[in-house]
């Protein structure tokens, strides 16, 4: 498809693109043309079209350079309808036999469409990057056309005109399944312009020439009030960023389990310098102090890690205090180190031992 295009062109030089010699060329409402490197359906741009006079001339003689609406509006709209022209901005040349809305326009009012490119976007997952594609030479292409006119209710008559469309060639098959029929040298602009409609299949096929080219362009272009020589300056696609979560996903053709433990051993080797040793066991006391890594490896009491003594932890360092006095551990000692939930009920009971300022001051008032 072709949904942004742009035109720079003087108006001089349009009517020469196209091989329109010969004869006068006369103008028609080209005070409303606008240069613009962004042009987008609704806008005016300059086509050539056949004149109304005999065997396709104007009136007075030549071809009309015709500025138009961008969107094509057929003759028989209702005037109390409001003009959609996103709605037939292109037509598939494929089936513009079949529509009635294009159907009725091929004998008389075939016109021709210059631009210096055009833009078409690649859909990358939810983001859109736009290409700008044109000619090596910045020569002109030339697109095949049709055009109408309607009256709106002040009886003003619109022209507007729609771009024919084909497959895409075998070049840009990667970016998009559709792009403007390109009418290739004299021959078949020619034929477009003023061949008979049996013949003008031969023109509506994918432009397949080498010199077609293309480049990244910045997406701000995607709104139609940005404008400038920016809009075809080439820009440097964004890459998709390293750490994003995709890698955590078996590329095609590899087993999950495989990326998994590649990922793993990838931050071992990173983290590598900061393992810490094994269990160590201080055989002098009989202390055993260790504490698990996110490898799960058990480390060594040199860790950096800051660690808080915890109300268990004192009462453990108690309970090994008690132990080193009594060579024999009690019974309770056993049930204690054995079992988490009687170490914090012993605990408690033993909190409940310790004195308090009540029974202080308490037994202190009943010797007075």
């Amino acid at each position: 498809m072709c949904g942004r295009a742009r035109c720079t062109l003087r108006p001089d030089d349009i009517p020469r693109a196209c091989h329109v010699d010969g004869g006068s060329v006369r103008s028609l409402h080209m005070d409303r043309y606008r240069p613009s490197f962004n042009v987008s359906p609704g806008s005016n741009l300059p086509v050539v079209r056949r004149g109304d006079g005999p065997s396709g001339t104007d009136s007075e003689g030549g071809a009309v350079l015709h500025c138009m609406k961008w969107g094509l509006v057929p003759s028989f709209t209702k005037k109390t309808d409001k003009p959609d022209h996103f709605k037939m901005f292109n037509a598939r040349s494929e089936s513009i036999g079949e529509k009635a809305s294009f159907r009725r326009l091929i004998p008389k009012n075939r016109c021709l469409v210059a631009v210096e490119g055009f833009y078409e976007w690649k859909k990358d997952g939810a983001k859109k990057q736009p290409y700008y594609i044109h000619l090596s030479d910045d020569r002109p292409l030339v697109f095949a056309a049709l055009y109408d006119s309607w009256k709106n209710p002040d009886e003003e008559i619109l022209y507007t005109f729609t771009i024919l469309t084909t497959s895409s060639s075998s070049a840009l098959s990667w970016l998009h399944d559709r792009m403007p029929v390109i009418l290739a040298g004299k021959e078949s602009t020619e034929m477009w312009f003023n061949g008979t409609p049996s013949k003008l299949d031969m023109v509506l096929k994918p432009y397949e020439g080498p010199d077609l080219v293309w480049r990244p362009v910045t997406p701000a272009m995607g709104k139609p009030s940005f404008d400038g020589p920016e809009c075809i300056m080439e820009v440097k696609p964004k890459t998709q960023e390293k750490n994003s979560i995709s890698r955590f996903f078996p590329v095609k053709g590899q087993n999950l389990n495989t990326q998994v433990t590649s990922s793993v051993k990838e931050s071992r080797n990173r983290s590598s310098p900061e393992r810490m040793k094994q269990e160590e066991i201080d055989t002098k006391d009989g202390i055993v102090h260790s504490s698990f890594t996110a490898q799960g490896s058990k480390s060594s009491r040199h860790s950096n890690a800051v660690v808080l003594p915890t109300e268990g932890a004192i009462k453990r360092e108690r309970d090994h205090e008690e132990f080193t006095v009594d060579v024999k551990p009690t019974d309770k000692t056993k049930e204690a180190s054995a079992s988490p939930a009687k170490k914090k009920a012993n605990l408690k009971n033993a909190s409940d031992k310790q004195p308090t300022m009540l029974s202080y001051f308490g037994k202190k008032w009943l010797t007075h």
